[in-house]
């Protein structure tokens, strides 16, 4: 009797080994067979969910099969199951075991979006609303944060300016006042204690060199002009003369809403607003656009040069530098020659 006892017994032993063993085989399998499903899915873990809840949602959507190969691999390895919140997609076919060590990372999906020097905030409006980062109302009320630069410039009536244009990485749950105080976030970035202090050399506030900065991104097409056109508007200002930047005339009739894309329509040359240096001396009110780190710098560092005067001279946006106005008058005479020729072509 004990003898047919320690039998059964012993053939239990092995039939538990073996299913044991199979179900060990099973799992390794199942977490190591790739499993296909839509790639452009975006799988969204929210903050506090569970571990069950995640693999339950997995299966789900349809990215892993089987919930119990998970579950199983994060209980023998819990330092496995670190699940991360947020948004995430995931290649197609790929593996349970893939998704987990993705979810584990936090790697989780990302968009990148470029805001071009030169940019002010009407065109960056459009190129967000492009991006799909909030709607027009939203993203409006944004760029008129002040609280976002109160201790840099207490001045100021809207981040113009302030939004620093780069290529900006961000997630799909990046809202407009997310993505506007990343813009504002970089700028301060770039205003090292060296530039301060330049700023502070030259007597100027750092809201003055972001205005004069925003001109000369507006003007200056090439990066070895950038300090003559900085120094052109120093020099003006030092004599008091206006600055009578086309740029600015732009920009007061985009604020009015009247903007043609007409630069030649006389009325915005002649239009009665602060912003316009042909009808004020002295810097505008406020930044007229976006400018970078180089148009930054040139406004700091402006050539050492006695020029006046520039115009445009070439099809690619070169200028001819001048010191009097009848060597300036001979290049406008030149440029609107260049102006027909290019009409005729």
């Amino acid at each position: 009797m004990i003898r047919a006892l320690l039998r059964i017994g012993l053939i239990l032993a092995i039939l538990l080994a073996i299913s044991g063993s199979f179900f060990t085989y099973w799992v390794n399998l199942s977490l190591k067979t790739p499993h296909t499903h839509s790639a452009e899915q975006l799988f969204v873990i929210e903050p506090g969910m569970g571990r069950k809840a995640i693999v339950r949602k997995l299966v789900q959507e349809g990215i892993v099969k089987q919930s119990l190969p998970l579950l199983v691999y994060m209980t023998v390895q819990p330092a496995k199951a670190n699940l991360q919140a947020g948004e995430y997609l995931f290649d197609s076919p790929i593996t349970p075991i893939q998704v987990l060590e993705k979810i584990n990372r936090g790697q989780v999906a990302t968009l990148q979006l470029t805001i071009p020097e030169g940019y002010d905030r009407f065109d960056i409006v459009e190129t967000l609303i492009a991006g799909q980062i909030g709607d027009r109302e939203e993203l409006e009320k944004a760029v008129k944060d002040t609280s976002l630069i109160a201790d840099l410039d207490p001045e100021a009536k809207d981040l113009e300016g302030y939004l620093f244009p780069d290529t900006y990485t961000y997630t799909h749950r990046t809202d407009a006042q997310q993505f506007v105080a990343l813009m504002v976030k970089r700028y301060k970035q770039i205003l090292t204690p060296e530039r301060r202090k330049r700023a502070e050399e030259l007597g100027m506030t750092l809201r003055q060199v972001l205005i004069l900065a925003s001109l000369i991104e507006r003007e200056a097409k090439h990066d070895e002009e950038r300090p003559l056109v900085s120094s052109v508007f120093h020099n003006r200002l030092k004599k008091g003369m206006k600055l009578d930047c086309d740029p600015t005339f732009i920009y007061a009739a985009k604020l009015e809403g009247v903007w043609d894309k007409n630069v030649n329509n006389p009325s915005h040359r002649r239009r009665n607003s602060s912003y316009n240096t042909y009808a004020y001396p002295g810097l505008p009110p406020g930044p007229i656009a976006s400018p970078g780190i180089k148009s930054i710098d040139a406004a700091l560092n402006p050539a050492s040069a006695d020029y006046i005067y520039f115009v445009v001279n070439s099809a690619d946006g070169h200028h001819k530098f001048s010191s009097t106005e009848n060597e300036h008058l001979k290049a406008v005479a030149q440029y609107r020659r260049l102006q027909k020729q290019m009409i005729n072509n």
